[in-house]
């Protein structure tokens, strides 16, 4: 139930992305034997019009796109939803990748971000996931600049890394620790009088 709300939400932020042009930011940050990439969309629009008995919100951006979202029965207090709202969207997903020398297992670990309004506010929270795998590298490619992992379920996956100084840490058999989190913030605001 709540990966379909990501889902739905995602699908907003997205939707508003290919309409709305929202502000979009990404970020790296480099370390030895570390890289950091994140990745953020935000999108503003304004409550035009609440379907009730269909949980249906219709919102109008700032650049006058129209999107109707239904709201799931997990979103409380649906019934403070008022037009003219303000409600300001935030996707953020962030990769964090780290040499690990080391012999210690291999493992995914998934972790729920969840944050709801308090009963009586606005609508509005946090939702996601963090997700954190030990791999092994099992190839490393100077020339094309990727390094091949192998994870704990035996899925193999090829990663980019654009600092070549990065890869002169990294062989065959060393442990790499990648950090995936992704979420989306829903933030209403009362409509100003």
């Amino acid at each position: 139930m709540k990966k379909r709300v990501l889902v739905m939400v995602a699908m907003l932020v997205m939707a508003g992305a290919a309409q709305a042009q929202p502000d979009t930011k990404v970020d790296v940050t480099r370390g030895q034997g570390t890289a950091t990439m994140t990745g953020t969309a935000k999108v503003n629009a304004t409550i035009t019009k609440i379907d009730a008995p269909t949980r249906t919100v219709t919102l109008k951006t700032q650049t006058g796109k129209v999107v109707d979202l239904a709201v799931g029965p997990e979103a409380r207090n649906f019934d403070q939803l008022k037009v003219g709202d303000k409600v300001a969207v935030e996707y953020r997903e962030a990769l964090t990748l780290k040499l690990e020398k080391g012999s210690g297992p291999l493992s995914m670990e998934t972790k729920p971000i969840e944050e709801r309004s308090a009963a009586g506010a606005k609508p509005g929270g946090v939702i996601g996931q963090e997700v954190t795998v030990v791999a092994d590298v099992v190839a490393v490619s100077p020339s094309k600049h990727t390094v091949t992992v192998k994870g704990p379920k035996g899925n193999v996956m090829d990663l980019m890394v654009e600092d070549p100084a990065q890869l002169a840490d990294v062989k065959k058999g060393d442990r790499i620790k990648a950090v995936y989190t992704q979420a989306v913030a829903v933030n209403v605001q009362a409509a100003t009088k």
